[in-house]
């Protein structure tokens, strides 16, 4: 019933057995140099490979072309009666706010917009750590899942990897949160426009995910991407402290209350890939322009001024990607419609490019600067991310779960400055000087 497990036995006498899929082509994967092409008998399948991608159906049929070509070598037809007990579940733990709460009988459309932005991180989690795990299965490593709660309301699902043979830590993080906000929380949110009171603190309601995976091998980008909603209720009366609303408007949200979407995603390499960061930005932008095309160039701007490590003269964190906060229209369910398309797009925007490089040849050299370029990663984190500092101000909060995007290794040399000319200098120039990549 595994289509993987079956292609390795048809090809028993082959050795390593790899499947990669195609950066180019959506439907094209490759088996030891041979590119397959994966036709769907049936649109009204709904089927997923091991891996969770949604890109194999219920019947399968692989037509496979050598080294590319045209001309057929062989014909195989994989058929899977039903999906395994993991394949169906949706989440890699029962959500903090439960999974009776998740599946309203209405549908999603019936359901709040915190919880059915809770259902889309939840169900993004485990979409992405069933894939990254798939690089591990030599030495069975998986992500450790620790659900957790916090006393003053909420909690959430935190999923980390270590010391795997190719991710060195990788974190996939997801938080429901509510309670009091405290002044200086509301203080920064004031900062950036907010009509929030002053002196007293809020009720608030915060639902996110959060992603960081730091590669081992060099040639491998650090990935990162959080997509969140925000409510803030600034009239008490009209909300309890756990976020149950009253009166809903035309938005949504209850009457006194504000809120908003913000996220992004954005790709940090030690050696700079052109044909990557191409393909990253490209398949944001096309997530982008299905909702507006206005988004792209506007987000992709903001990436590049948000990730900015001015403490270092203008230097930016990595290759950019886009970036937005304080998202509240043109409504709040197209706002949401945006998000999860930018969401499910991490995985296609990422993943190739893991699959491209992960088993690229690099020297101690390489390593040197990867871990000079993470300590770079770990001074934005803690100098300047938005999402950190918002932790560390909120009572009671997840310190594990807030620190868990920095590196295991990072490195700081006293004037550190790569030759002029080499491929760490040419990494360097770009970064300060932000390149549009389509």
């Amino acid at each position: 019933s595994d289509p993987c497990m079956m292609l390795r036995r048809v090809s028993s006498s082959v050795p390593q057995l790899i499947a990669r899929r195609s950066r180019k082509t959506a439907d094209a994967w490759f088996i030891n140099g041979v590119r397959c092409f994966v036709f769907k008998s049936s649109s009204s399948c709904n089927g997923k490979s091991p891996s969770g991608s949604t890109r194999w159906s219920t019947w399968r049929r692989l037509v496979f072309g050598v080294g590319g070509s045209g001309s057929l070598c062989g014909f195989l037809g994989l058929w899977k009666s039903g999906d395994s007990k993991d394949d169906q579940t949706e989440y890699m733990t029962d959500p903090v706010s439960g999974r009776a709460a998740l599946e309203d009988s209405g549908g999603a459309k019936g359901l709040e917009m915190r919880l059915k932005m809770e259902k889309l991180c939840m169900t993004i989690q485990r979409k992405l750590c069933r894939e990254l795990e798939r690089y591990e299965e030599a030495d069975g490593k998986r992500f450790v899942v620790d659900k957790w709660l916090r006393e003053k309301g909420g909690g959430g699902v935190s999923c980390v990897l270590q010391d795997g043979r190719t991710f060195e830590k990788a974190g996939v993080n997801v938080s429901v949160v509510h309670g009091m906000l405290p002044p200086p929380a509301v203080q920064q949110m004031r900062s950036r426009g907010k009509d929030l009171p002053t002196g007293k603190e809020l009720p608030f309601y915060a639902v996110g995910i959060s992603c960081v995976i730091h590669p081992i091998n060099p040639f491998v980008p650090t990935f990162h991407f959080n997509f969140r909603y925000f409510e803030v209720q600034v009239d008490r009366s009209a909300s309890d402290v756990d976020g149950t609303t009253s009166s809903p408007s035309s938005s949504g949200a209850g009457e006194g209350k504000l809120w908003w979407f913000g996220g992004g995603a954005d790709l940090t390499p030690s050696y700079l890939d052109e044909g990557d960061a191409r393909h990253f930005h490209q398949t944001l932008k096309a997530a982008c322009d299905s909702s507006d095309p206005s988004y792209y160039p506007r987000f992709k701007k903001w990436c590049d001024n948000y990730f900015n490590l001015t403490h270092r003269g203008g230097e930016r964190r990595g290759v950019g990607g886009v970036f937005f906060d304080d998202m509240d229209s043109p409504s709040q369910e197209a706002c949401f419609q945006f998000v999860s398309r930018c969401a499910n797009a991490v995985l296609q925007a990422y993943l190739p490019i893991v699959e491209q490089h992960h088993s690229d040849p690099y020297t101690d050299q390489h390593k040197h600067w990867q871990q000079i370029r993470r300590g770079r990663y770990v001074e934005f984190n803690l100098v300047h991310d938005r999402g950190t500092k918002f932790g560390l101000n909120t009572p009671e909060a997840r310190i594990e779960s807030i620190l868990v995007s920095l590196p295991l290794t990072a490195r700081w040399e006293y004037m550190h400055q790569p030759p002029k000319g080499s491929a760490e200098d040419r990494l360097l120039q770009v970064l300060k000087n932000p390149q549009d990549w389509v």
